[in-house]
């Protein structure tokens, strides 16, 4: 990469795709699906292991440092959770990796004779031994750059001891198994990048395995997918805590609204048990007021009322009484007036039939005087 490149990747990694204006460039967004989320994370596997024996090529999906920078700046305000995608990107191909080294122990276990159980022990002292010297090597080579002599001397004084105790076990390993045994016997699998280690390997060999990009990218990859391991974890519980709290909010809510509505409810019947009992005693004070006659305004009304009612009952009773007692009068009278007449005229007519015209000219005069 030329020094003009490197320097418009440093300004893309720090400023976004806006820090020039290109539009061309801001068309597609870090959230878009074709961006690589372990990319925006700086945990893709097709950048650590790249110019390695495994190197994986170009990404299928958009890498850019621009916008990682853009990722960075809005993931300070907001979570968008890519570090589940980024995860499972890392899974699968982690595991991947455990196949191959599964399948590389398998075909070891099968082109190699077996052998017994304290034969395989002295064996497997040796590979440790060779692993523990290569990764000394590789940390005093590390020390050394970094300008660390004394450190650096102190992990070689380790190396050399180190070196003593594998001979020791060669020796050991060698002297309990034949020679074509032991020549089957030199081949192992590295756990971490499924690469083959040679039980004969010199100690610059294992270095270069151990300290190299292959083995150290594996290493990476696997410390970055625990992280996001962790990190997932803590934001799924943050998140079903959060559902939580919202849910118990919800079910809260929708308590005091049933509490608000069994206490209208109350307050209703509450309302319509007094206006009953509001009715039922006015109708028993009216029925109280008909029957008692309360002094009242209203009572001294109806008082008056029924009092010119039963007057002018009673005068009607007496005027019918009046008129009754005149018609007997009347009739009485009248009896007696014909009676009279009746008696006046068989007076008359014994005094005409005696006495002659004189006598009928008094009782004449004496009806006329009468009427």
């Amino acid at each position: 990469m030329s020094a003009q490149a490197q320097m418009r990747a440093m300004l893309d990694q720090l400023m976004g795709t806006s820090r020039d204006g290109d539009t061309t460039r801001q068309r597609i967004k870090f959230s878009d699906d074709r961006v690589c989320k372990s990319h925006l994370l700086n945990c893709c596997p097709h950048d650590i292991l790249c110019g390695t024996r495994m190197d994986l090529g170009e990404c299928l999906k958009v890498h850019d440092l621009a916008l990682r920078a853009d990722y960075e700046i809005a993931s300070k305000k907001q979570d968008f959770f890519f570090e589940l995608d980024a995860m499972d990107h890392l899974q699968s191909f982690i595991s991947d990796c455990d196949r191959r080294t599964d399948i590389a122990k398998k075909r070891l276990a099968d082109t190699q004779e077996e052998i017994s159980a304290e034969v395989a022990a002295k064996a497997e002292r040796v590979h440790e031994l060779n692993e523990e010297i290569g990764k000394l090597l590789a940390k005093a080579e590390q020390l050394g750059a970094e300008g660390n002599v004394e450190e650096s001397q102190t992990v070689m004084d380790e190396v050399e001891k180190t070196r003593i105790q594998k001979r020791e076990a060669e020796e050991i390993y060698r002297n309990s198994m034949p020679a074509s045994s032991f020549q089957q016997q030199k081949l192992r699998v590295c756990e971490v990048c499924s690469a083959y280690l040679g039980l004969h390997d010199n100690d610059r060999r294992l270095a270069d395995h151990f300290g190299g990009k292959l083995h150290l990218g594996f290493i990476e990859i696997r410390e970055k997918l625990d992280v996001l391991k962790r990190l997932v974890a803590e934001k799924k519980e943050r998140r079903n805590q959060d559902r939580l709290k919202r849910r118990e909010e919800r079910d809260r809510e929708e308590r005091d609204k049933l509490k608000k509505r069994s206490r209208s409810r109350e307050r209703r019947k509450r309302q319509s048990r007094s206006s009953s009992r509001d009715r039922k005693r006015k109708t028993r004070s009216r029925s109280r007021e008909t029957h008692h006659r309360p002094k009242s305004h209203s009572g001294s009304r109806s008082r008056s009322r029924s009092h010119h009612r039963s007057r002018d009952r009673s005068r009607d009773r007496s005027s019918k009484a009046k008129s009754s007692r005149d018609k007997e009068r009347s009739s009485k009278d009248r009896v007696s007036r014909d009676h009279s007449r009746d008696r006046e005229r068989k007076h008359k007519r014994n005094n005409e039939s005696t006495n002659g015209k004189p006598e009928s000219r008094s009782s004449e005069e004496l009806e006329a005087g009468e009427i």
